[in-house]
């Protein structure tokens, strides 16, 4: 086939175009009278697609029909007080890029971290090889041992957290400890009287 020479009048778009609704226009536009909207009922007014995400016209809605876990530590509540969860946390193999010393501000400037009203947490994940004084809220466990073991120390800018106690309380009554082996040997053994009987002796005994 021909290719046809480019010109102004034969320009004309890749692929067809779809022509636009056009509602409102009477009958014969194809979309008269009710515009595809329907005959009344809420999604017939003006305003209709403004309705918040959730909302079921005015009845219940299923967030609020499902049943909760409550309290202030689920799942579905917010983190509240001082028992915040949100956290910005940092990897201690993107530490590798600083020298010296490491504080949430240095984490800003290298954009590590959005803004210091955060807490700022060091992870373990990766490996460092530099001796640096890191400062930050929280430390994981891991974090702390690759930071000290790089020759480098870490600073809680609210204070070491207090180990947590644990959830089972030990039983009260613990068994007590076996003595050892030798002390049990050398303790004497007393011998036990077995108590009088009256009946009377067998035949052929005579009674002493």
């Amino acid at each position: 086939m021909a290719q046809k020479k480019l010109s102004l009048n034969t320009l004309k778009p890749a692929s067809a175009r779809k022509s636009r609704k056009r509602v409102g226009r009477g009958l014969g536009s194809g979309k008269g009278r009710y515009s595809g909207r329907g005959i009344k009922g809420q999604k017939a007014r003006s305003g209709s697609k403004k309705m918040r995400p959730g909302f079921e016209g005015g009845q219940t809605p299923i967030a609020m029909r499902l049943g909760k876990q409550r309290g202030q530590y689920s799942k579905d509540a917010m983190p509240v007080g001082p028992h915040r969860t949100s956290v910005s946390s940092v990897n201690v193999r993107d530490l590798e890029r600083f020298d010296g010393d490491v504080t949430p501000d240095t984490l800003k400037e290298a954009g590590l971290i959005r803004n210091t009203r955060l807490d700022v947490k060091i992870l373990g994940h990766g490996e460092l090889t530099k001796k640096l004084t890191v400062s930050a809220h929280l430390f994981s466990a891991g974090a702390r041992e690759k930071i000290e073991k790089a020759g480098g120390s870490i600073t809680w800018l609210r204070g070491e957290p207090k180990p947590k106690r644990p959830k089972r309380r030990p039983d009260k009554a613990a068994p007590r400890p076996e003595a050892p082996e030798e002390q049990q040997a050398e303790e004497p053994t007393a011998e036990v009287e077995e108590p009088p009987t009256d009946e009377p002796p067998p035949e052929g005994e005579d009674e002493t």
